[in-house]
């Protein structure tokens, strides 16, 4: 029973009562086929007992593909691409979703997604053309490095929504993949597989938020299976990173392990391992990586979030920087594939030492 009916029951109210995960809340809501189905049966009960209803904004995310008819084009809204050269930004896979989810969703609602390149024109004479063409609502996507071309832009002319927590400026509203929650996702899925060993491999810019959650994911282990992340810094060789990660190999035999790097795997097959028998592997994104186990981030959905967010800014006038910034997280998906299957338990002989 709600017992606030001004608030609205979440996930993690369910998972309070229950003594488990949200993730694993969320997963048995969504009836995906990785939670066992007598807890499945208790959690969406439970679920009912409170009076739990989905977010209208998330739930809509899952019901959009199924609602035909978009209205014509009223306005456009900007893509505001600062890379140099601009076409590496939808090279990665997870972008152009990002791009293709946004036009979606902006030409269903009246709007045309418009790409603007800032390596070929200046802020000065950009923000003159978006006023010119009367556009309000600016997109930015992930950097691929450090930039100053947008510290100049005047931005108070328009709502402005940006792509996931790595850019720091301008203070904007945010959308992004969860990657905290899809950390903790991850290692909760692989566990289930079988492994005991679970180490964690990312570039150490990217670290921040999967690093934070593979951690607390870490918790309930026996202190001597919780192994520190690996680092692997881009500055680096590939040489070099790959001596970095035999030494933490040989140091804390993982036995599965969860990356962001698509280069890993070729350390790993350099270092004469074998996948997935000698080391199983995952990845925080099936979309860039050529490994095909992992996480899906969602990037579609994320990109459609992002102009239900930028359409809503424009329609209440909220232009320029926030006092007050606002994130729209989008949790991911597990997907199991052949680089981390099923791990086969020892079988040991009576009476064998355990």
């Amino acid at each position: 029973m709600n017992k606030n009916p001004g608030r609205r029951i979440s996930l993690r109210d369910i998972a309070g009562e229950l003594g488990i995960s949200h993730v694993t809340v969320s997963r048995a809501l969504r009836n995906m086929q990785n939670v066992a189905p007598e807890l499945k049966a208790r959690i969406q009960s439970k679920a009912d007992e409170m009076g739990y209803t989905p977010d209208p904004l998330l739930a809509s995310l899952s019901r959009y593909s199924k609602t035909g008819g978009s209205k014509s084009i009223q306005a456009e809204l900007a893509w505001m691409n600062v890379w140099d050269p601009p076409e590496q930004l939808r090279q990665h896979r997870e972008f152009e979703l990002y791009w293709k989810g946004a036009s979606d969703n902006a030409e269903r609602t009246g709007y045309r997604l418009e790409e603007f390149n800032m390596a070929e024109i200046p802020p000065s004479r950009l923000k003159a053309i978006l006023r010119a063409r009367n556009i309000q609502g600016i997109m930015l996507p992930p950097l691929g490095k450090p930039t100053t071309l947008l510290d100049t832009f005047d931005w108070s002319d328009f709502a402005v929504v940006r792509f996931g927590q790595a850019i720091r400026q301008p203070e904007v509203h945010i959308v992004g993949s969860s990657q905290q929650e899809n950390a903790m996702l991850a290692f909760d899925r692989i566990h289930q597989l079988g492994y005991q060993r679970i180490g964690c491999v990312c570039q150490y810019s990217r670290m921040r938020f999967f690093g934070s959650g593979y951690i607390w994911a870490q918790r309930e282990l026996p202190t001597n299976r919780q192994l520190p992340l690996l680092t692997k810094n881009t500055a680096h060789s590939f040489q070099q990173n790959q001596r970095e990660l035999d030494a933490w190999l040989r140091r804390h035999k993982p036995d599965a392990i969860f990356t962001d790097d698509t280069e890993v795997r070729n350390m790993l097959i350099n270092l004469g391992y074998s996948i997935p028998h000698d080391i199983a592997l995952a990845t925080t994104s099936i979309h860039d990586t050529d490994i095909d186990t992992g996480l899906d981030q969602r990037p579609y959905e994320i990109g459609w979030a992002a102009t239900r967010m930028l359409t809503a800014l424009i329609n209440e006038k909220s232009f320029g920087i926030p006092e007050c910034q606002s994130e729209l997280l989008i949790e991911g998906i597990w997907v199991d594939s052949s680089m981390m299957p099923k791990k086969q338990m020892e079988r040991r002989a009576p009476g064998s030492e355990k």
